[in-house]
């Protein structure tokens, strides 16, 4: 693996699949392998064959534990004595939480205020101190960085960390895998992306076994970082002010290492508003019987709403977690 700190020559990557095939072995005792289910009545909606990962099902309830035990295992038994601290809305949290209590390390995790309040619960619950920030008037990844270096502690970033987005691509690795055992080969593969970790792994992954595969970035509508980026060749923030019922998939702008992969494997990104991604969890609920988190339905959503070319195509949708506040579901579905 490179560093953030090197440059990357042409082509050379920061994450390999036989990274991933090394994370796959770290991870498969403790992550779930979750299915790859296809739903007769999203096919016949559709008019193609549609498979969906449902990350939903992973320890933790999302895509993260993955990336975080894979990151966490690395940390050398002679550094673990001073923890580890991560910044997070709510599902990277979890995750670290989880994979520090397996790895027996103190976990330090700061969370923006609003983060739903099942998630800050869930956090506390695997026995990590949570430490609070305000969102709009505070730099989250400041004030983990003062909490880890007063600690002696590793900070564990949300995505831009090769060992993070490893973890993530053995998501990609189970589909690629589950795919060839049903002899298809999947055209379009889409996926949610905040700061890019999960899209990046799972591109890295299904590309490296099936060249020819578009993969997709799927975000909010007006939060669309990926998709300007990959537009203008390089990284470009989006300006959308408010807020996202994807609370998960806001950050401002991808990431270094992530964005160095996902601006040579990806195809290209599609957005979803609000509402359509309302309607995708609702439809998730009645039709599938999946629970599935706003953010993690933003891919879904795009297909529903007309917005993928699918007409004939292996399509692969994830699902990326089903973390979700009961009153704010509720109302989705409703």
């Amino acid at each position: 693996m490179t560093t953030s700190s090197q440059v990357l020559p042409v082509q050379v990557l920061p994450v390999s699949p036989s990274d991933i095939d090394a994370a796959a072995r770290v991870v498969a005792p403790f992550a779930v392998r979750t299915p790859l289910l296809s739903p007769p009545v999203l096919n016949e909606r559709i008019g193609t064959k549609v498979f969906l990962k449902p990350e939903m099902l992973q320890r933790t309830g999302s895509f993260k534990f993955r990336g975080a035990f894979n990151k966490l295992s690395s940390i050398p038994q002679s550094a673990r004595g001073g923890g580890v601290v991560a910044f997070s809305s709510g599902n990277h949290a979890q995750g670290v939480a989880a994979a520090a209590k397996i790895l027996n390390m103190q976990a330090t995790i700061v969370m923006p205020k609003d983060a739903p309040l099942s998630k800050r619960e869930r956090t506390k619950a695997y026995g990590a101190e949570v430490v609070l920030y305000d969102r709009d008037r505070e730099d989250r990844e400041a004030i983990a960085r003062d909490i880890a270096g007063r600690r002696n502690a590793t900070l564990v970033r949300p995505y831009d960390d090769p060992f993070v987005i490893a973890g993530q691509g053995t998501l990609g690795r189970e589909i690629a895998e589950d795919m060839a055992a049903l002899g298809l080969t999947p055209d379009i593969v889409i996926a949610p992306a905040s700061g890019g970790g999960l899209i990046a792994g799972v591109a890295t992954a299904v590309k490296a076994r099936f060249p020819q595969t578009q993969v997709v970035v799927a975000e909010p509508e007006a939060y669309d970082d990926h998709g300007l980026s990959l537009r203008a060749g390089k990284r470009e923030a989006h300006h959308a002010e408010g807020r996202t019922i994807c609370d998960a998939l806001m950050a401002q702008m991808p990431g270094e290492l992530t964005f160095a992969i996902n601006s040579q494997l990806l195809s290209h990104g599609v957005t979803a508003t609000d509402a359509e991604v309302a309607a995708a969890v609702g439809f998730a609920f009645r039709e599938l019987k999946l629970v599935v988190e706003p953010g993690g339905a933003v891919g879904l959503a795009a297909l529903l709403a007309g917005k993928i070319d699918a007409k004939g195509k292996n399509i692969v949708i994830v699902l990326s977690g089903g973390n979700v506040d009961a009153d704010l579901y509720a109302k989705l579905v409703a």
